[in-house]
């Protein structure tokens, strides 16, 4: 253990020991739900090194812990070998060197292999809200003022900035009001929205309804059926067969009654 602790608290391992303690500290503010696992995605292009198509924090956490390993193993190494000195801080530069470039290898060769397993999802945009339905919260919207709420498709909500264009015929926006987010300003980061009636939409395409027949109707039928008189049957006696009548055969003569 205090072998352990001695090379953990030296050259170069130190110094992947306090990146591994913030990379630990973030993760755990990740599931807390304090940070976002994505936050550092816009800021660092990590394709350069070859180690992009996953998030930077995956690639970098991957990268310190592989490199801590490897220097502290390192570290161990250079105590047991009783070097001093320059050489000592010759071969601790080299750990270093070392470390760095077996920690780039590693992490390269993973994000490589799960950039072939997982598929890439192209990252949430605002653009993704075009043509949803929003729902108003603030007391009025006009041209230069106005905030919306609207679902997305994972079902969270988000609060968006909306602009309302004088409509010819007057109607206006309000609170718990819909409207239709159908344009999307770059420069003024906020959406064009319009008045939308949700009795107006037809709902997604499926099977036709069948017309709902007028409740006079089905009871002008109904009574039809009760006042039709039903046809009479011929009465046969108990007991008694029908006559049945004679068929003509084709060829024979007709039957002829002599009289005596």
């Amino acid at each position: 253990m205090q072998e352990f602790l001695s090379a953990a608290t030296a050259f170069p391992a130190v110094l992947f020991g306090t990146a591994l303690a913030v990379v630990v500290f973030f993760w755990l503010l990740v599931l807390a739900g304090a940070a976002d696992h994505q936050s550092f995605d816009g800021d660092l292009d990590t394709g350069l090194a070859g180690i992009g198509g996953v998030p930077v924090t995956v690639s970098v956490s991957v990268m310190v812990v592989v490199g801590w390993f490897t220097s502290l193993t390192g570290t161990v190494l250079l105590h047991r070998g009783g070097a001093t000195g320059t050489l000592r801080a010759v071969l601790a530069c080299a750990v270093l060197v070392g470390s760095l470039l077996i920690a780039w290898t590693v992490t390269r060769a993973l994000v490589s292999l799960l950039r072939r397993r997982l598929p890439e999802v192209p990252p949430p945009s605002r653009q993704d809200f075009l043509g949803r339905v929003c729902t108003i919260r603030t007391g009025s919207v006009s041209s230069d003022f106005g905030q919306a709420e609207v679902v997305a498709d994972d079902g969270s909500t988000a609060i968006v900035q909306v602009r309302l264009l004088s409509p010819p015929d007057g109607s206006l926006l309000v609170a718990g009001s819909a409207g239709l987010l159908y344009a999307y300003d770059d420069d003024g980061e906020f959406f064009w929205v319009s008045p939308y009636d949700r009795a107006l939409d037809p709902g997604p395409p499926g099977r036709p309804e069948q017309p709902e027949q007028p409740k006079g109707l089905e009871r002008l039928k109904r009574s039809e059926r009760l006042e039709r008189p039903e046809r009479p049957r011929s009465q046969v006696p108990p007991g008694s067969r029908r006559a049945r009548r004679p068929v003509a055969r084709p060829g024979a003569r007709p039957a002829t009654h002599q009289s005596g």
